[in-house]
């Protein structure tokens, strides 16, 4: 019996994957959900003479914004965790008019392969978290807390 072998390459497996804002890694993630990237369209519905409907789909234009949520171990403290204060600060203070890129960040989704070399690559471009949420916690079970983080973005672009 032939042997057939349809893969050309490995398909991108996602088992380690971090968040770095602004160059530096932010955190280890242990899921990652919302990327797209979208072209918006517009349907066209015009009438022929004998009154048949006649219906296309047009390109309209990218759609550039979005969210993305990632999830995470909880850190222990929030004092000293990078997403909390970034959060925090926002919450706190605010998004200043005149300076709106204080607290707008850019940044990177990386997902490395089994000996940590880096695979792909989303870029996202002013983004802020604009969500924390925690996990349930229960008596019963005996795993790690994860908190998901939302983050709102103006572009998002796979570079790798």
């Amino acid at each position: 019996m032939p042997a057939f072998n349809l893969l050309k390459e490995d398909p991108l497996v996602a088992t380690n994957f971090f968040l770095e804002v602004s160059g530096e890694i932010i955190s280890n993630l242990t899921s990652v959900d919302g990327i797209a990237v979208e072209l918006e369209k517009v349907d066209i519905n015009q009438r022929t003479a004998k009154g048949q409907l006649v219906q296309h789909v047009a390109y309209s234009k990218p759609k550039w914004t979005g969210e993305f949520t990632v999830k995470r171990l909880s850190p222990l403290t929030s004092a000293n965790d990078p997403l909390w204060k970034w959060f925090m600060t926002i919450r706190d203070k605010g998004m200043s008019v005149e300076n709106r890129n204080q607290e707008r960040k850019s940044g990177s989704l990386v997902v490395y392969d089994s000996t940590m070399k880096e695979i792909s690559r989303w870029n996202f471009t002013e983004a802020w978290p604009s969500k924390i949420s925690v996990d349930a916690f229960e008596v019963t079970k005996n795993d790690p807390v994860e908190e998901s983080i939302t983050f709102q973005y103006e572009s998002l672009t796979r570079v790798k």
